[in-house]
């Protein structure tokens, strides 16, 4: 019986992970034809239907952090899912990054926290990972990413000594995808700068729409 996931609907093969419940129910609405709801226990919105390409796809939320997006994923793949991207977000931490770019991810890092020490790089599953990065095209560009415990300082992205973007959880699904023998990638999008500044949420969306329709065309075309 999985652990947080209580499924209404049947769960896709394929899966779109996302962090936030709301942002999971806009992609849902923009990927899937009559999306139908399939899990929303502890408020971890889930929907499966068909996509446009004609696929069964599954739109998953997995929460804060990194803990939560593992368990999430290991409940995913007890359901069946078996390949999986996150479209996720991310703070810059080089200035060449602008607001609202996509980041192919193509290594991650978990660290402890803040000031903490580099764990182990973590590598996105390779045929997932070069056909996402394929459908992204020239939207995104390849990154590394460092995966911290708490991703903002006083409002600037954590100091980290590693890594073009911080988020919290790519590192921990990259790491429990390859322990659970899911292929998981990853694309994020910069909604904070080296300088502080952060994307609205129109651009957000935007953004997230765009790496969702990449992912959706990888997973189920």
């Amino acid at each position: 019986m999985p652990a947080r996931l209580r499924p209404t609907a049947p769960i896709a093969a394929d899966a779109v992970l996302v962090g936030d419940p709301g942002r999971a129910l806009m992609l849902a609405q923009e990927l899937l034809e009559e999306p139908k709801m399939s899990n929303h226990a502890r408020g971890l919105w889930g929907y499966s239907g068909r996509s446009a390409t004609g696929g069964q796809l599954t739109v998953q939320a997995t929460g804060i952090g990194g803990p939560s997006a593992a368990l999430v994923l290991s409940d995913l793949a007890e359901l069946g899912v078996r390949r999986a991207v996150r479209v996720g977000t991310c703070a810059a931490l080089v200035p060449e990054l602008a607001l609202g770019e996509l980041l192919a991810v193509v290594e991650a890092h978990a660290w402890s926290g803040p000031g903490g020490r580099a764990g182990e790089s973590v590598l996105p599953d390779p045929e997932l990972s070069a056909g996402l990065r394929r459908e992204l095209g020239a939207a995104a560009r390849e990154a590394t990413v460092a995966s911290l415990d708490t991703l903002h300082l006083g409002g600037a992205p954590a100091p980290v000594e590693e890594g073009d973007a911080a988020d919290m959880q790519t590192a921990a699904l990259l790491a429990r995808g390859r322990d659970l023998g899911v292929a998981v990638a990853a694309v994020l999008v910069v909604t904070a700068t080296a300088a502080g500044d952060s994307l609205g949420d129109e651009g957000v969306e935007t953004a997230a729409k765009l790496a969702g329709a990449a992912a959706a065309r990888l997973l189920s075309g």
